[in-house]
């Protein structure tokens, strides 16, 4: 009988022994209750209870943990409904007051995030939820982790996943879209007939200038042509001229020669000089310009004469004493 009881005792005390033991693993918090009010929290490793007196009523992770949040219909300031979710990062940082202060943690957490993201949808228009996700983020972590810190909570982030508007919603803005896309085709399509005409035109008018510059330089070239022309024939005119005086000159050496070498040379002399004066209105006579030429036929034993005396002057001149 004694045997017995001594079981019995071990086998208590055992129980005991075992019960009062508990083991938190790393990034974990437990509550502990002592007769119903709260007694401690034990933290990560071997802890120590009470048995039969101490309760672990909780036992939470503090590592941060995601909310999903599931989709929820939102009306905007410009009155068109649309559906949107998010996500919710979070985690315990005071496990007495996640526990004591609310009831349901994670479900309080779930129907303040979808009463926040109601507010700020309905503070804004469509297209600015569309543009302004970023700000609306923050604004819902402000707005969180104002709320949830009495419950020992830290909101870390929050990132809205989808917005969707509904079916007639997406269906004008569809229409608007494609009206838009039209709209800048035919923006661009009209800028580059613009561009196209412009330069066209600009095409058109440096060709006119390229051809009237070169127009004006054929002019130019054209002139400086004629003016070398003029000045080569009145170079060849003067050496003509030149030339022409030196025969007469040589001529007259030759005559005046003859003349003194022999005197019946002189009669020919004047019959060669009249001849030459009447050949000389003759020429007169044939040349381009219009010309009248009056000859009195008794003048011209007088010229006659004149030759003759210059034909005698030129012999004497020849013949010095």
């Amino acid at each position: 009988m004694e045997q017995f009881f001594l079981l019995v005792f071990l086998a208590l005390g055992g129980s005991a022994v075992a019960g009062s033991v508990r083991v938190v693993n790393q990034g974990n918090e437990a509550l502990v209750e002592r007769l119903g009010s709260y007694n401690k929290k034990m933290q990560p490793g071997l802890n120590f209870v009470l048995p039969f007196l101490d309760k672990v009523v909780y036992r939470e992770t503090i590592r941060e943990k995601v909310l999903d949040i599931p989709p929820q219909k939102c009306i905007t300031r410009d009155n068109v409904g649309i559906e949107v979710d998010a996500v919710v990062y979070w985690r315990i940082v005071d496990m007495e007051k996640a526990w004591y202060k609310v009831e349901n943690l994670q479900s309080a957490m779930v129907n303040l995030v979808l009463t926040q993201i109601r507010s700020e949808m309905g503070q804004l228009e469509l297209d600015q939820t569309f543009t302004a996700r970023s700000q609306i983020n923050e604004l819902l972590l402000q707005d969180l982790d104002v709320s949830t810190d009495p419950w020992g909570v830290k909101v870390t982030r929050v990132e809205l996943r989808d917005i969707i508007p509904s079916q007639a919603v997406r269906e004008a803005m569809e229409l608007q879209m494609s009206a838009e896309r039209r709209k800048r085709a035919s923006i661009l399509t009209s800028e580059g007939d613009r561009e196209s005409a412009v330069n066209s035109a600009r095409g058109k008018a440096d060709a006119q200038i390229l051809d009237a510059e070169a127009r004006q330089k054929s002019v130019i070239l054209q002139a400086e042509a004629e003016q070398k022309a003029i000045i080569l024939k009145a170079q060849a005119e003067r050496q003509q001229q030149v030339l022409r005086a030196q025969a007469i000159a040589e001529s007259a050496e030759i005559i005046s020669q003859k003349i003194r070498t022999n005197p019946e040379a002189k009669k020919a002399v004047e019959v060669l000089f009249a001849l030459g004066y009447l050949d000389m209105g003759t020429a007169i006579g044939k040349s381009d310009s219009s010309k009248v030429i009056f000859i009195d036929p008794r003048t011209i034993p007088a010229a006659l004469e004149g030759i003759r005396s210059v034909v005698s002057d030129v012999s004497t001149d020849s013949n010095p004493q």
